[in-house]
């Protein structure tokens, strides 16, 4: 068994696909696969699950996976001891829901990159189902995810409440919704509303507070970003956990281009639900294992003390 045996299939299992993975290795599809598979003969279990979509951890290579990452984060802290940094290039992947964790995400891993200059990192949107379901395959190393106050967290993950807030109408500063000191559910109806998609928290948050009630128009999109350049263009409100507003520049900031993206999103203020008492956690999460490579738990030190510097500047 050789090390970068171990590598590879950690690539694969990382990027979902024998080819990706054969793209970032350099190496030849055929040649990848062949490696894959000799290590997979030598240790008597098939790791992967090979379909027409791309290629997972199996059953057994999720047993494997704890011990297989152990093995590698040991030979870069056997490396970095020897003065062989150079040759140490882990990757973290992130992946996030895409709502309200930019306030939060860009700071952290800009942090992170001050102290890991050669650790790659990527960060991934998905939805929820979509971040679990990579966690235990092994795909993602952590996972930042909304939670409303009550949800239950799956027992295979480790789950860290890194900020906890309440929904909020978002509008533009100009809106009639802005002047009101908190915002009805009649008042809400009576504006176009743009909401997050289905599989969203803040989606279902919303289904639950209209109470079945139809808004007077509705958007749809896939996350906070966006939906806060639409509010903020006048096209209508939507909700989110007050934190993913939190750092966003005030709209005296807006001032110059007003096609320009910062003006935009400068252009924007929000107001609290009348009667609402709603908690919305950001947790970030991890598969329970026992051995996590060093720059994951590094990173996760990183979310941990930047959120609690967040929710203290913020009085929460």
């Amino acid at each position: 068994m050789r090390t970068e045996q171990l590598e590879y299939i950690a690539a694969v299992t990382r990027l979902g696909s024998l080819r990706r993975a054969a793209e970032e290795l350099r190496l030849s599809q055929p040649a990848l696969s062949e490696t894959v598979r000799n290590l997979e003969r030598e240790l008597g279990v098939d790791l992967l699950e090979r379909k027409r979509s791309g290629a997972t951890m199996s059953a057994s290579g999720r047993e494997l996976l704890p011990h297989i990452i152990g093995v590698l984060d040991a030979v870069d802290r056997l490396r970095a001891a020897a003065g062989e940094q150079h040759r140490i290039r882990r990757m973290v992947r992130v992946t996030t829901v895409n709502a309200a964790t930019t306030p939060l995400l860009l700071p952290v891993l800009r942090e992170f990159r001050a102290a890991h200059a050669l650790t790659q990192v990527e960060v991934v949107g998905a939805q929820q189902t979509d971040i679990h379901r990579g966690l235990l395959e092994g795909g993602f190393d952590l996972g930042l995810v909304n939670h409303l106050e009550g949800d239950d967290v799956p027992a295979e993950f480790e789950s860290t409440e890194l900020l906890r807030g309440r929904p909020v109408v978002c509008v533009r500063p100009d809106s009639p919704l802005a002047a009101r000191p908190e915002v009805s559910v009649d008042e809400l109806l009576g504006v176009p509303l743009i909401v997050m998609r289905s599989g969203y928290v803040m989606h279902r948050f919303v289904h639950r507070l209209l109470g079945g009630r139809d808004p007077a128009f509705a958007y749809s999109t896939d996350g906070a970003e966006m939906g806060k350049l639409m509010a903020a263009e006048g096209l209508g409100a939507t909700v989110l956990p007050d934190f993913s507003v939190v750092g966003d520049p005030p709209p005296a900031f807006g001032r110059g281009d007003p096609h320009s993206l910062r003006s935009r999103r400068g252009a924007l203020t929000h107001r609290p639900l009348a009667g609402d008492t709603t908690g919305v956690l950001l947790t970030l999460q991890r598969r329970k294992a026992e051995s996590v490579p060093q720059a994951a738990r590094d990173l996760h030190d990183v979310f941990v003390r930047r959120a609690r510097e967040m929710a203290t500047g913020a009085g929460w």
